[in-house]
Order: structure tokens, then C-alpha cells, then sequence
């Protein structure tokens, strides 16, 4: 619930505190004294768009500052998800600052945040509810979600999305199928000429980096052969001169019939030298006498290198690319050759998933229409209440395409007076009806409804006398559950509050102020005795007055 507010500099208010408490909140003041103004700083502090004009004649910047407590799960995980925790007493602070150059700041519990978050995280704190801000009452695209909420359906509506969705996959395939037969020809005789050029190639992983590896030795063939064999002729000798290898095993038998241990480590070094060198003339003779090495052909390993580099320009960049393709080339020629199989298989499929969901939505709609005609009554009854005696209210259901959300479209319909037939809800004149329809359906709503706080913007529009007085005990039942908000002009509604803050506006040196006090019981008195009269208060319009109050609680 919306605990503190702190205004700067918005249009007439310099400084203003205002502390809200649960339960019913009242305001009122004389037209002009800024009460709307009120709400257009509780709009700003809720990320809604606001207008340079909103800012104090002769300052550059406004601040607007909210408090909220008590807050909903919906909120703590909004916050949550954008690392915003709340205080050590569960609060969040909301901050934004207007500014004339445009660069305003938007913060929560001191982290800085975008309108757009704001706006999300704050839907969920409060809901405005004016004469002229009933967009979503009015909008039939958001009447079918009153009616779930009624109807408590979601998870008859989880189910039947899940179909729908499982539909919407087999369709898509089957389209991907059913294409035309020229189509599919060309789609044939393309992946066979791929397939076939890929298999002919006969390609290796691996393959490429060899070949390059080659291609180096056989540029340079005669020459590497030649210096090859006169490192052999080193190594092994002739029979006329000792090679390396026969000079290393002398030098360790000399030294092994030495009777002396000194020599040990002069011996194992020189076995050691004798193995390595063992070893690189076995690798220069596995070379040397290779059955290969005659068929080294640098224009056969360039022409097999310029084939493979064509094909990775169209297949892929690397062998195992190349070779990826293929197989999804012969498993795609596959498919095709075997779709007609598939299309039969997916248009039963189709067929079943078909049949479930028209199951699903119909049992989605009679939850609907059972909902609605619950919903409908107990509208009616708190419209009766309100003194609206002939009103008809009802819920068009009908159906049409299948969307996720059903087949089921929703509208509200009213007849406000008896012989009137009923028509749609945005089609009402009467300010005052709408009001009325408006607290009706969100007294229905109400346990339905997670929101902390429910503001009234001059809800009693068009109503008084009694009908302004049954208004105020529906606004005060709805403020059992919730914490509600009024801007008012009717002595009635202002009785029943819990809080009554007074709107007061003052000139001093050619300058105007607001201030907003909370009043005490004989200012209560006084407050609703001017609402009353709206002239000097005399002792009757006072007693008047306090009779209301005392018998308002």
C-alpha cells in the first residue's frame, strides 16, 4: 500500500508530505485546490508519461517521492528479478525527478531504473480508477481476462495452450511438406547433384592440412632426397668409414671395459645419444624408401587441393563442414522421398490435436459462461445496491477463430433504465453510471485482484443524495480488503473515511500554494459542513454535519 508521499515544485505545490493510512483515505478541497494535481504525482512516481508543464512556474526541476509497504508477491518478484530488494521494514521508496532539459531520474530503493520497469513493477502497487481512465473497463480486449479471473480457469487455459501450441508444430511441418510438385523436383535434383559430388570426392577429415604438408615436400622433392640421404650416409657409414652411429657404439664399448666407475654417467649419455640418433635415421630410411614417395606429383596434390577448396566454398570451410552437409543432404532427400508417408502421418496427427483442442475450448467456455453469468449477477446486485434498480448488466460470450486464449471473445453489456436494450459498456453517456459500473465490477473483483492500493479520481461524478451515500459504504466495504483512495465532493463519501486529508490552496506574494493536512474530528466537521454548503457554516449545517460524521461511523 501506498504509505508516504513527498511532492516538490509540481504545478501549484511547492512542498507538500502526505502519509496515507490503510483502509479509506479520503480527499477533498475546493475546485482548483489541487487535487488533481495529486494525481498526476502519484501517475509521475508510477513511471506514467508526464509533461514539462507539470513542473512549478519559475523552478527547472520536481521531485516526486512515494513510499510503499506491505507489498504484494507479485511485486517482491518483479523486484527481485531486477536485483531491487526491499527494506529492512519491507518498503520500497520510489524517486523521480523531473527536469526541463528532459534528463529526468528514475530511482527505486536508491538504484537507478527506466520508466518502463517502473511502469511494470508499479502495476502491480496500485490501480488509478477515474471518470475519464477507464480503458480497460471499456476495452472488450480485456474483458475476457475478468471473466478468468472469475472462473478461476488457468489451468483449464494452461491446457489448453499446450495444444494449442502442440497444433500449431504439426501444422508448420505439414506445411513444410506439402509444397508444390515442380518444387519439390528442383528441391530433388538439387540435393542429388550435391549428394553426388560429395560422395565422388571421397572426402577425409584431415585431408587438406596433408595434402598442404606434401605439397611442400614435393615442391621441393630432388633437393629434401638429396640431403636425406647424406645425413643416412653420416649416420650409417660406408664399409670403408664408420658412421656416427657405429663411432657412438665404439666409444661405449671402449668405455665399458674401463674397470672404473667414474665413467658410468659418460656411458649412459652416450646410449642415450645413440638411441635418438637410432631413431632419426629410422624416420629419414622410413622416407627414403617409401613406396610413395615416387608418386609424388605436386599437379595431382595442386589439383586435389583446388577441388577441395570448391567445395568448401559451397559446403562448408572445413572437411568435417563438407562432410555435415552430406548427411544432412541425404537425411533432407530422405525425407522428401519419404514425405508423402510423413504428410499422412501428420494429417492424422493433425486431425487428433484438432479434436482435442475444440474439446479443450469447450470446456474452457462453459467455465466462461458459467463465470460470466455469476459475474453478471452479482454485478447487478451491487448496481441494485447503488440505486441503479432497472439496470441490466450481462456478459457477451461468443465464439470464433481459435486463438491461445481459446475461441472465446467477451463484452460487457448494459441497460441503465427499464425498455433499454442491452448495448455495449463504452456506449454509456452517463458519468455517473459508469462510476458506479466501475466500483461494481471491482467490488466483484475484488478478492480476485492483488492489487495493494485502489485509487478513486471523483468516482462520484454524476451521484448524490442516496445513491451518493450507497456509493460511499461500497467504497468503505472495498476498503475492508484494500487500501482505497478518493478524490470526492459528496459529504457522504468524505463521513466514512478513516483518513480525511483536506487540499487547501493559499496566494502570498502574488504566488500559489497547496498544502495538505490531515484533519482532526472537528475539522472533519467543519470540512464536510462546507462540502455540504458551500457557504458560511452555521450551527445547523454544523450539527448537520456532525450528525453525518458520528453516524457515517
Amino acid at each position: 500500500m501506498l504509505k508516504f508521499l513527498h511532492i516538490e515544485n509540481i504545478a501549484v505545490i511547492e512542498q507538500t508530505d502526505i502519509e496515507f493510512k490503510s483502509g479509506f483515505n479520503v480527499l477533498t478541497g475546493e475546485t482548483g485546490a489541487g487535487k488533481s494535481i495529486l494525481i498526476d504525482a502519484i501517475n509521475a512516481v508510477l513511471g506514467e508519461r508526464t509533461s514539462k508543464d507539470l513542473i512549478r512556474t519559475g523552478c527547472d526541476t520536481a521531485l516526486v517521492s512515494a513510499v510503499f509497504g506491505d507489498l504484494n508477491e507479485q511485486t517482491v518478484t518483479a523486484l527481485e528479478e531486477n536485483d531491487i530488494s526491499p527494506d529492512c521494514d519491507g518498503n520500497i521508496i520510489i524517486t523521480r525527478k523531473l527536469s526541463l532539459t528532459g534528463k529526468g531520474m528514475i530511482k527505486i530503493n536508491n538504484i537507478p531504473v527506466t520508466a518502463t520497469l517502473l511502469k511494470e513493477i508499479a502495476k502491480n502497487l496500485i490501480n488509478i480508477h477515474g471518470q475519464h481512465d477507464n480503458q480497460f473497463l471499456l476495452d472488450p480486449n480485456m474483458h475476457l481476462s475478468y471473466i478468468d479471473a472469475i472462473a478461476e480457469n488457468k489451468m483449464l487455459l494452461n491446457d489448453y495452450y499446450a495444444e494449442f501450441k502442440e497444433l500449431n508444430i504439426i501444422r508448420k511441418e505439414l506445411q513444410a511438406l506439402q509444397i508444390d510438385e515442380d518444387e519439390k523436383q528442383r528441391k530433388i535434383d538439387l540435393l542429388k547433384y550435391q549428394i553426388d559430388e560429395l560422395e565422388k570426392a571421397e572426402i577425409k577429415v584431415g585431408e587438406y592440412k596433408d595434402l598442404r604438408e606434401k605439397l611442400i615436400i614435393a615442391n621441393n622433392l630432388e633437393k629434401t632426397i638429396s640431403a636425406l640421404k647424406g645425413t643416412d650416409y653420416l649416420l650409417s657409414g660406408t664399409d670403408d668409414t664408420d658412421g656416427v652411429i657405429t663411432q657412438l657404439n665404439n666409444s661405449i664399448k671402449l668405455l665399458n671395459s674401463i674397470q672404473n666407475n667414474t665413467f658410468e654417467n659418460s656411458v649412459s649419455k652416450l646410449n642415450e645419444a645413440l638411441s635418438i640418433v637410432s631413431d632419426a635415421k629410422s624416420t629419414i630410411d622410413d622416407f627414403l624408401f617409401n613406396c610413395e614417395l615416387g608418386e609424388i606429383d605436386p599437379d595431382k596434390i595442386n589439383g586435389r587441393l583446388d577441388l577441395l577448396s570448391r567445395l568448401m566454398l559451397k559446403y562448408g570451410s572445413t572437411e568435417e563442414a563438407m562432410l555435415e552437409f552430406l548427411e544432412n543432404a541425404r537425411n533432407e532427400l530422405e525425407n522428401i522421398n519419404f514425405s508423402e508417408k510423413r504428410i499422412s502421418e501428420l494429417e492424422a496427427l493433425l486431425d487428433t490435436s484438432k479434436e482435442k483442442l475444440v474439446e479443450k475450448a469447450k470446456t474452457l467456455s462453459q467455465s466462461r459462461i458459467t463465470a460470466a453469468e455469476k459475474f453478471s449477477s452479482d454485478v447487478c446486485n451491487i448496481l441494485e445496491y447503488l440505486n441503479m434498480p432497472n439496470v441490466k448488466f450481462s456478459v457477451a460470450i461468443t465464439q470464433g477463430k481459435y486463438t491461445k486464449n481459446g475461441c472465446d471473445s467477451a463484452e460487457f453489456l448494459i441497460s441503465a433504465n427499464a425498455g433499454e436494450t442491452l448495448k455495449p459498456l463504452h456506449k454509456i453517456a452517463s458519468g455517473g453510471e459508469l462510476s458506479r459500473v466501475m466500483l461494481s465490477i471491482k467490488s466483484v473483483l475484488l478478492d480476485k485482484d492483488n492489487v495493494g492500493t485502489m485509487i478513486f479520481d471523483e468516482i462520484d461524478t454524476g451521484i448524490s443524495g442516496i445513491t451518493a451515500g450507497k456509493v460511499a459504504v461500497q467504497l468503505k466495504n472495498v476498503a475492508s480488503k484494500r487500501q482505497v483512495i478518493c478524490v470526492t465532493h459528496l459529504a457522504q463519501i468524505a463521513a466514512v473515511a478513516d483518513e480525511h486529508l483536506l487540499i487547501a490552496k493559499t496566494v502570498k506574494d502574488n504566488h500559489t500554494f497547496t498544502k495538505v493536512t490531515a484533519l482532526d474530528y472537528e475539522q472533519k466537521i467543519e470540512e464536510i459542513a462546507r462540502i455540504m454548503s458551500g457557504t458560511n457554516i452555521t450551527e445547523n449545517l454544523y450539527n448537520s454535519a456532525k450528525e453525518l460524521l458520528d453516524r457515517s461511523n
